[in-house]
């Protein structure tokens, strides 16, 4: 890597923290074995996803992830390292990733930061095998609509049959009155 001015790397800080703090999930790679069109391709990938692939070195990342959610994980910031940066669907970022490293196994997964936990490569297989982000919401839906709509028969029951007991109650006056 050619050397950068003072400027230059504190640009990089900047918009690596920029994204950092922006970021619902960061993924660390081993890229070394990746030729030049390997990694265009795979930046390709990500972004067709709306995701970012940065190469960047690890003095500038760990200086980077300071004060965000990421810094935890400056541990796994060590040799050289590729940063894949997703900032809606943490899952999505994880697929991705892994959906490319399984093509090329050059490319190796050494750890992540997904929703503010910093995640082993262990981890970030298993949640890569999470449904996507909409379809877990509908499945939290579902479970959530499900004792509400319980609730809202029980509730509706209950008032009917207190409408019930009411009527009654004044049928049982109003003959009682006549006779």
């Amino acid at each position: 890597m050619k050397e950068l001015k003072k400027e230059d790397k504190s640009r990089i800080v900047s918009e690596l923290q920029e994204k950092f703090g922006r970021a619902k999930g960061v993924v660390f790679t081993d890229y070394r074995g990746l030729n030049v069109e390997e990694v265009t391709l795979l930046r390709s990938n990500l972004r067709s996803a709306a995701l970012e692939y940065k190469v960047v070195k690890n003095t500038l990342a760990k200086r980077a992830a300071a004060g965000t959610s990421v810094e935890p994980a400056k541990d796994i910031m060590a040799g050289p390292v590729g940063i894949a940066i997703g900032f809606d669907d943490p899952v999505l970022l994880v697929k991705k990733v892994l959906e490319f490293s399984k093509k090329n196994e050059k490319l190796q997964i050494k750890g992540g930061v997904i929703e503010g936990g910093v995640c082993t490569a262990d981890q970030i297989t298993a949640i890569s095998e999470l449904p996507p982000r909409e379809v877990q919401l509908a499945m939290f839906i579902g479970a959530m609509q499900s004792p509400v709509s319980k609730m809202a028969r029980l509730l509706s029951s209950t008032i009917t049959q207190f409408a019930y007991a009411l009527e009654a109650l004044k049928n049982k006056k109003s003959e009682g009155g006549q006779g």
